[in-house]
């Protein structure tokens, strides 16, 4: 387990340096944290670090936003928050974005669990005016 002290925003830079190394090739992250714990905002910090430029937003709306790093790594950020129900997600291909080697972020994940096995799962906590990641390699088996 990854454990990282994120409480000042200037230390974001080097967390999700550390994060992309310890996740290795595993490219599907699930984020559990509560509502403006700083999800979206790491995970741009992270985007930043894979070498994405420009365009990078929240998909709360659009609920997923595609990236592209400067050497050609697609990158999906999912936020699953308004979908209620995981036909949602046949309906919008999600088997297909988690079917390359693509990186995929996913906000709000609990209705993408039956969809993958493998996965760093990300929980960010707040504790007295501090905010931790916590990461770790999960393999779900059948």
């Amino acid at each position: 387990m990854l454990t990282l002290d994120i409480s000042d925003i200037n230390q974001l830079d080097h967390a999700a340096s550390e994060l992309i190394r310890f996740a290795g090739p595993d490219r599907v992250w699930l984020f559990d944290a509560p509502m403006g714990s700083g999800k979206t905002t790491f995970i741009k910090a992270v985007c930043t670090k894979l070498g994405v430029k420009n365009g990078l937003s929240s998909p709360t709306y659009s609920i997923v936003n595609e990236y592209e790093s400067e050497n050609g790594q697609k990158i999906y950020h999912f936020d699953l928050y308004r979908l209620r129900d995981a036909s949602e997600l046949y309906d919008l291909g999600f088997e297909e974005y988690l079917s390359g080697n693509a990186y995929v972020f996913i906000e709000w994940p609990e209705l993408s669990m039956g969809f993958v096995d493998q996965f760093l799962r990300i929980i960010i906590k707040t504790d007295n005016q501090k905010r931790y990641l916590y990461a770790e390699k999960i393999t779900a088996h059948a």
